[in-house]
C-alpha cells in the first residue's frame, strides 16, 4: 500500500470484470475511469497463480491503493474453491460443532483468519463477509445457513469475532446487509423484500448486529424495502435508511451498495446509481462485468470526496501491513479437526454465479 487516494482521480465505485485477464478495452476503460476498487467473482478465477497476476495488473491501472474484493463467506458463498484453495463450511456450521460460545467464537475468527490468508496471498485486501443478518421464521433462505445464529446477540458477537479474524489477516471485512436482511421474503437478486415489523422491533433484532459491529470499514446496503422507515425506496436508496445506518446504528464507515444489477432494484442502471448516491452511500458497486453496462453507471458516478473521500481513507488505513503472525499448517489442522465434528461440514455448492447479497 501507499498510493494515496485523491479526489482528482478516484471515482465512487467498484466494478467487476469479464474473465480471468483483462481486455484491451478493459485496460483503457478502468485506466481512464480510475474506479475505487474492483469485485471477482468465479468467472475471473482459475488458478492462484493467475489470480495473483490478475489482481497485480488491476491494481497496476490505478493511482491510488485499489480495493480488490471477493465474496469468500464459505458455504453455499464461496469464490476460491478447491482443489486450488482450502474449502470452508457457512457461518451456521460454527455453532453446530461447538457446545461452548467461547469454542465457537476461537474457531470463528480462526476461519477469517485463514480465509484473509489465503486471499492476501493473492493480492486481494477485501472479503464481502460476515452476514451480520438475523434469520427470522418465515423468511427467504438466501440468508439461511450464511447467519452466525438466530438471535441478535450471537450473530453480533460471531460476526466481530470473524471481522477481527479478516483484520488480523490484512484484509478489510464487509458487514452487510446493513440495516438487515434477516426477515427478507424475497431473494433481493430476483425481487424486492418488503419488511412490516415495526422500527421498535427492527431496533432490538436486525440494526443491534450492525450497532455493535459499527466500528468496522466497510458495509453493505440491503436492497429492502422497509415499510417502517421508508414507504417507497428500499436501503440503498433511501436517504431515510441511510441515515438511520448512520444516527441510529452509528456506522461512519465506507457505505457501499449491493450489486445495483439485482432486481429487487429498478430503473435503469444510471438511476439506481443516481438514486443510491443521493441516498447518502458512498460508493456504487457493479459486479456483472458487461462493458456497456460499467460505462453507463461510471457516466453518473462522481469522484470521490468529501465524506466519502474521507471514509475510504479511514477504510485502508485499516489494512495492517504486518498481518498478525499465524502458524498456517499448524491453525488449518485446529479449524479443520473441529469442524469435522459430527456430520460432514461439507459446504454446499453454489450452482450458479451469486453476486453479494
Amino acid at each position: 500500500m501507499g498510493k494515496e487516494i485523491a479526489a482528482k482521480d478516484t471515482r465512487a465505485c467498484i466494478l467487476g470484470l469479464a474473465g480471468t485477464e483483462l481486455t484491451p478495452e478493459e485496460h483503457r476503460f478502468f485506466s481512464d475511469l480510475q474506479p475505487l476498487g474492483f469485485i471477482l467473482f468465479r468467472r475471473n478465477i482459475e488458478t492462484p497463480a493467475q489470480v495473483k497476476a490478475l489482481v497485480a495488473s488491476l491494481k497496476s491501472l490505478v493511482s491510488h491503493d485499489a480495493l480488490v474484493l471477493i465474496d469468500q463467506e464459505g458455504g453455499r458463498v464461496r469464490r476460491l474453491r478447491p482443489p486450488h484453495w482450502p474449502d470452508y463450511p457457512p457461518a451456521s456450521r460454527f455453532a453446530e460443532v461447538t457446545n461452548d460460545p467461547s469454542e465457537e467464537r476461537e474457531m470463528v475468527r480462526l476461519g477469517a483468519r485463514l480465509m484473509a490468508h489465503d486471499l492476501a496471498e493473492l493480492g486481494i485486501n477485501v472479503d464481502c463477509a460476515p452476514v451480520l443478518d438475523v434469520p427470522q421464521p418465515g423468511a427467504h433462505e438466501i440468508v439461511g445457513d450464511r447467519a452466525y445464529g438466530m438471535t441478535p446477540q450471537a450473530v453480533a458477537v460471531m460476526g466481530r469475532a470473524a471481522c477481527e479474524g479478516f483484520l488480523a489477516g490484512g484484509v478489510l471485512p464487509v458487514i452487510k446487509h446493513v440495516p438487515g436482511h434477516g426477515r427478507a421474503g424475497a431473494d433481493s437478486h430476483t425481487d424486492l423484500p418488503r419488511v412490516d415489523a415495526k422500527l421498535d422491533e427492527l431496533l432490538k433484532v436486525d440494526f443491534y448486529p450492525f450497532q455493535v459491529n459499527a466500528d468496522m470499514p466497510i458495509a453493505m446496503t440491503a436492497h429492502v424495502l422497509y415499510r417502517a422507515i421508508d414507504k417507497r425506496n428500499p436501503a440503498t436508496t433511501s436517504r431515510k435508511c441511510v441515515k438511520i445506518v448512520r444516527d441510529v446504528i452509528g456506522f461512519d464507515g465506507l457505505l457501499i451498495t449491493d450489486d445495483l444489477s439485482m432486481n429487487a432494484l429498478s430503473g435503469t442502471l444510471e438511476k439506481r446509481a443516481k438514486a443510491a448516491l443521493r441516498a447518502g452511500v458512498d460508493v456504487i458497486l457493479h459486479c456483472s462485468g458487461q462493458i456497456t453496462e460499467m460505462k453507463s453507471v461510471a457516466h453518473v458516478t462522481p469522484k470521490l470526496k468529501g465524506e466519502g473521500l474521507r471514509r475510504a481513507k479511514a477504510a485502508i488505513t485499516r489494512l495492517l501491513k504486518t498481518p498478525e503472525p499465524l502458524d498456517v499448517i499448524d491453525a488449518r489442522a485446529r479449524f479443520d479437526v473441529v469442524m469435522a465434528r459430527g456430520q460432514d461440514a461439507g459446504a454446499k455448492s453454489d450452482p450458479t454465479e451469486v453476486t453479494p447479497s
